[in-house]
């Protein structure tokens, strides 16, 4: 597999001052298929240097040019899209046809929507006798996750760049291979050298360096509430800006008028994708009791199909964690009606897609993320009950409402404490703002909302 020995720095690759390296796996046979540099804080610190001198001609730099780069960028991301499918595959072990229909896919369109908003956003406006500026937050730092490599990278450089920003990228350890080719499009894209800089490296040590650095003026972070719990309290002593989309334990709410079969199966095909590594995914369904029954039926019938069209979680910790999480299951009285705790293959980090029944809104496997193939389905005794259990955890990322009257499902998803729902089965959308209620996050994702997060505001009185 293709890889870089060096950080992509002030327009260049370059050795890493470190000198060390980390070793990518491929979850499906445990082999190393690359090594990429471990960049410490001496790079980091370069990094930002780059970028922080790159900042005011970036920023200066007309919206209409800022739009054509994020254009080339797309085209650039066009022309490697079978590349990025297939290496995406390799370094965390999605299917191919997942890798091209959503890992590749997805942040092509929302580079694409990016070149778009650059071009049309307004930049400066009037009001009353002020004339209001919208003005690049600074030099980004952009730490991201592994369970959609690239979108992550894209949903927040794009924006960076849009805004006039300029950005380092510290991409997960696990899957920093895309993000090196995400570095060539930049590359080929004619974005200005130090506009954007790349350095691979551990979260404890790249990653710490970046958020805690005095030149970075924003910290945006995708992962679990817990470092983001740290890089807030790292922020906020600075008093620095942070964005933060963090965890879910989404519920997929099915009321009585429901098409049941329609929402169960697709409430089990949204957990079971990209390995239920879905921070937004619907793990708890919750069911009327007099159609509970039934709906557990069908959701096992569903996950038995999903046997062989996932593929393995990210490494061996996360397969442990997830293990772990199912046999706590079992030990709380959750019953097992698909899956288990039991590893399907003896290699590669395969956990089986697994459906619990008879789960109580307080057991751990209703209240935690779990990251894996693992769909908990509650009953519920009326409406005021669903949205008791709907909103009775911390989180508040996304969620789903059926019902056989669209009235019904938005009445009930207007009462929800999340910051996303989806109304019988709504496709995603690119410009929609994706962010969180409570402990999901701060902030927002995606479109004319996601733009705003890298921006500030000036007025001039007149």
């Amino acid at each position: 597999m293709k890889a870089h020995d060096g950080i992509y720095l002030d327009g260049a690759w370059r050795p890493a001052v470190s000198g060390e390296v980390i070793d990518v796996v491929d979850p499906v046979d445990e082999q190393v298929i690359a090594r990429v540099p471990a960049a410490g804080a001496e790079d980091v610190d370069a990094a930002v240097r780059a970028a922080r001198a790159a900042l005011p001609g970036w920023a200066a730099t007309a919206p209409a040019e800022r739009a054509a780069r994020l254009s080339a960028l797309r085209d650039a991301l066009v022309a490697r899209k079978d590349e990025i499918a297939e290496t995406v595959t390799a370094e965390l072990g999605a299917p191919l046809a997942f890798s091209q229909a959503v890992h590749a896919a997805v942040p092509i369109a929302v580079a694409g929507s990016y070149a778009d908003l650059a071009a049309r956003h307004a930049f400066e406006e009037k009001v009353g006798n002020s004339t209001v500026f919208h003005e690049p937050v600074g030099v980004v730092a952009a730490i991201t996750p592994w369970n959609y490599p690239l979108h992550q990278v894209v949903a927040k450089v794009a924006p960076a760049l849009a805004a006039g920003c300029t950005v380092v990228l510290k991409p997960a350890e696990d899957t920093p291979l895309v993000a090196q080719l995400f570095a060539e499009a930049v590359h080929d894209a004619g974005v200005p050298a130090g506009v954007f800089n790349l350095v691979t490296g551990l979260g404890p040590v790249a990653g710490q360096a970046l958020a805690e650095h005095p030149g970075v003026d924003l910290v945006s972070f995708t992962g679990s509430t817990a470092v983001g719990r740290t890089i807030a309290a790292t922020a906020g002593a600075a008093i620095k800006k942070v964005a933060l989309e963090l965890g879910g334990k989404s519920a997929n709410v099915i009321l009585p008028s429901a098409d049941l079969a329609k929402a169960v199966n697709v409430g089990v095909a949204n957990v079971m994708s990209n390995s239920g590594q879905t921070c937004s995914a619907w793990t708890r369904m919750l069911v009327h009791r007099d159609q509970y029954d039934e709906a557990v039926e069908l959701a096992r019938t569903a996950a038995a199909k999903y046997g062989d069209r996932i593929g393995p979680l990210v490494n061996a910790k996360q397969q442990a964690r997830v293990r772990g999480y199912i046999e706590k299951g079992v030990a709380e009285g959750a019953r097992l009606v698909a899956g288990g705790a039991e590893p399907p293959r003896e290699r590669g980090y395969f956990v089986s897609p697994t459906v619990f029944a008879d789960v109580t809104p307080e057991m751990t496997v209703a209240q935690e993320e779990i990251f894996g193939p693992v769909l908990s389905v509650l009953r519920y005794e009326d409406e005021e009950d669903a949205l008791r259990i709907a909103n009775g955890t911390v989180y508040g990322l996304a969620g789903a409402v059926w019902a056989g009257d669209e009235a019904e499902a938005v009445a009930f998803a207007r009462r929800m404490d999340t910051g996303q729902v989806d109304i019988n089965g709504g496709r995603f959308n690119p410009l929609a703002p994706f962010g969180g209620y409570k402990q999901s996050g701060v902030g927002r994702e995606l479109g004319a909302h996601g733009l705003a997060e890298y921006l500030q505001t000036k007025s001039l009185q007149f």
